[in-house]
């Protein structure tokens, strides 16, 4: 399978293994969208490790030896408005939609093993937080070169760089180095190859050793909260923190701290 997942104790590592540069076919979409699920839905897995085989890439994008569509123009927009369906997980549009749409409280530490480009950049700004890359590593999106823009949107670029640096690349198709990724927060750290998946792992198990509904809480937050007003933030994470804590105060088990101000 080109997406191998496996829990190893608390944390979840996704592999992308397709051979030579980790490009996503039509299922590799669809078998990412059911390992992220999976993932998910499993409450031993506290965090995951996201990272592609080998040492060439992370993910160079979609692989573009496997056609776009549906085999017709009408075919391509009844696809376009209507949910991917898993007798046609061989054809594009597909699972990538459910996947990029897809609702995590989880985190995800991303190990880049090289360039990360189109959706393997995609799918790195939707689904990882923290990321650790080596030196070698690029990011792009050279789509528009290909007559393919819109990734600056569907990636929502312009969260994660400045406007000017997010720009350059959508515009030029040229990608940025590691360095440049790391002076502009897209990465937060460059570790040589030997110690990249260490160094990924050192990070989840400190996250798996939290309490679990504080790490779903602290992502649940976060993402909200920079989508609300001041106010309506600090409201919302205000019930969110209240919630969590008479829950363990509520369960004699827990070895969580009592609250402060009772």
């Amino acid at each position: 399978m080109p997406i191998i997942y496996e829990r190893q104790n608390n944390i979840g590592v996704f592999t992308m293994d397709n051979p030579k540069v980790n490009a996503f076919t039509p299922l590799m979409h669809k078998e990412f969208h059911d390992a992220l699920q999976s993932f998910l839905a499993d409450e031993q897995a506290h965090v995951g490790v996201l990272t592609g085989a080998g040492d060439r890439a992370f993910c160079a994008g979609d692989d573009i030896k496997h056609p776009w569509g549906q085999g017709s123009l009408k075919a391509d927009l009844d696809a376009h408005f209507r949910p991917s369906a898993a007798n046609r997980q061989d054809r594009r549009p597909g699972w990538e939609r459910e996947t990029a749409l897809m609702e995590r409280n989880k985190p995800i530490i991303a190990a880049v093993n090289g360039p990360a480009l189109g959706m393997g950049l995609f799918y790195l700004l939707t689904h990882t937080d923290i990321r650790i890359a080596v030196p070698s590593a690029f990011f792009g999106f050279p789509e528009i070169a290909y007559g393919m823009a819109g990734a600056g949107g569907l990636a929502q670029v312009g969260r994660h760089l400045p406007r000017t640096v997010a720009m350059s690349m959508l515009l030029t198709g040229e990608p940025l180095s590691a360095e440049d990724a790391l002076k502009f927060h897209l990465i937060n750290e460059l570790v040589e190859p030997d110690e990249l998946m260490n160094r990924a792992m050192e990070i989840a198990t400190v996250i798996a050793s939290h309490p679990p509904l504080s790490v779903k809480i602290e992502m649940e937050a976060f993402n909200r909260g920079v989508e609300m007003p001041r106010r309506d933030a600090i409201q919302y994470s205000t019930h969110l923190y209240r919630l969590q804590r008479a829950t363990y105060l509520l369960d004699p088990d827990n070895k969580a701290l009592p609250l402060a101000d009772s």
